[in-house]
């Protein structure tokens, strides 16, 4: 949830939402390919008061993509993992390792593989 969306969000919603600062400065954080920013962005959503309503919100606007409600969206989908590019190598990477943030149950047919 990030300030240039925020318009079609409820005001209480958007209040309250852990990635709100007013400047957009998270942009770059929740719409980025990188691993790392992809974990940061989810990190910043686990602990945001209004994180189902993000998500419910990004379902039914049918976001294309970026991380909405502590979610990846890809193609309108929830995409449950995401890897490197490349073959995966024999020991992870723990800067790979995304936060694993359920999907609410209502929400779980949303849910795609990579």
């Amino acid at each position: 949830m990030l300030a240039e969306t925020l318009d079609d969000i409820s005001p209480a919603v958007r209040a309250d939402a852990a990635c709100n600062d007013l400047n957009a400065t998270l942009t770059g954080v929740y719409f980025s390919e990188e691993l790392q920013d992809i974990a940061m962005a989810k990190s910043i959503c686990s602990t945001c008061p209004v994180i189902t309503e993000c998500l419910e919100g990004a379902i039914e606007r049918h976001e294309p993509w970026g991380v909405w409600g502590g979610q990846m969206f890809i193609n309108g989908k929830i995409l449950a993992t995401k890897r490197r590019r490349g073959r995966p190598p024999k020991l992870a990477r723990i800067e790979d390792e995304l936060p694993d943030i359920p999907v609410p149950v209502h929400l779980q047919s949303w849910l795609r593989s990579a």
